[in-house]
Formats: C-alpha cells, sequence, structure tokens
C-alpha cells in the first residue's frame, strides 16, 4: 500500500506565499512522475504543475512564474511553492504520483486534498 500525505495548504492574502508538501510512504521502488492538481467550486480538476524523476517541469500557463514545482527523491516528497498567490489560486489542491512498487504494475495515487484560500 502507499499513502500520500499532503500539508501546507491554508488561508493567505492576495501577494502572499504558501509552500505544499506531499510526502509518499508504502511499498515504492521508484516514483515516476509527480503533479500538483487543483480543483475550485464548479470547476473541474486541472493540472498545476508536473515533475518527472529526473526533474523536468510543466506548469499551466495560469502559474507560470509564480509557482515553482520541485521533488526530493530521497524522501519522496514533492513541494509546490506558490509565489504572488491570487484570488483566483483559491482551490483544493491535490497531489499525484505514478508509482513503482517493488513487483506488480505501477499506478496512480491521489493525495487527500488541500484547501489554499487566497483573500482579496
Amino acid at each position: 500500500q502507499v499513502q500520500l500525505v499532503e500539508s501546507g495548504g491554508g488561508l493567505v492574502q492576495a501577494g502572499g506565499s504558501l509552500r505544499l508538501s506531499c510526502a509518499a510512504s508504502g511499498n515504492i521502488a521508484r516514483i515516476d512522475a509527480m503533479d500538483w492538481y487543483r480543483q475550485a467550486p464548479g470547476k473541474q480538476r486541472e493540472l498545476v504543475a508536473g515533475i518527472t524523476f529526473r526533474g523536468s517541469t510543466n506548469y499551466a500557463d495560469s502559474v507560470k512564474g509564480r509557482f515553482t514545482i520541485s521533488r526530493d527523491n530521497g524522501k519522496n516528497t514533492v513541494y509546490l511553492q506558490m509565489d504572488s498567490l491570487k484570488p483566483e489560486d483559491t482551490a483544493v489542491y491535490y497531489c499525484h504520483t505514478i508509482i513503482v512498487p517493488p513487483w506488480g504494475a505501477r499506478r496512480d495515487y491521489w493525495g487527500q486534498g488541500t484547501q489554499v484560500t487566497v483573500s482579496s
């Protein structure tokens, strides 16, 4: 079994910063992609940022230049540094990973979600 534990959400004023963390634990041989998604009320879940095992990154246009995704492969943890936050960044943020177990097929996992609220 694999568990993903997210932390770092909260309430912040516009222009402020937050750092999200997502730590994976359990039967893990390797973690391939690690991503952050978000879902605002009444909207579909969208990809915010992703990072491959080797560190290649991609970002949604709406967060480019403001958010930075990184990972620590030794700690099986992915981070999302969010700067210059805007009210439209308000959403529940979900960690998503593709994990290769010591045996069996790779599969994806989702975190429980963490609320980010940006006040104007």
